[in-house]
């Protein structure tokens, strides 16, 4: 059985066979840029979270509160998508 924990234990080419382990795996290592959120332009659309493909944009009572490092892999999908452009990636 493969540890679950870690994703560096996975041989390539592996399957993935249990629903839901996306939370057991801390991807944010994989990032070289990183999203900041001004958040004087942010209006809270949550257009950043509906996208983002690894559910790291922090929400808390419908308001973004900041990014999930340790899931998000850095793709700037959020930052391409802000309506406002309150999101820019940081090299790291």
């Amino acid at each position: 059985m493969v540890n679950m924990a870690d994703y560096r234990d996975l041989v390539v080419g592996d399957r993935v066979t249990e629903p839901g382990n996306s939370e057991k795996f801390q991807t944010g290592d994989w990032r070289s840029a990183v999203p900041v959120i001004d958040m004087d332009k942010c209006i809270d659309c949550l257009t950043c979270w509906i996208y983002c493909p690894d559910d790291s944009v922090l929400v808390e009572d419908s308001a973004i509160k900041g990014i999930k490092l340790s899931h998000c892999k850095g793709c700037g999908i959020c930052a391409k998508v802000c309506p406002k452009k309150a999101i820019t990636m940081k090299e790291e």
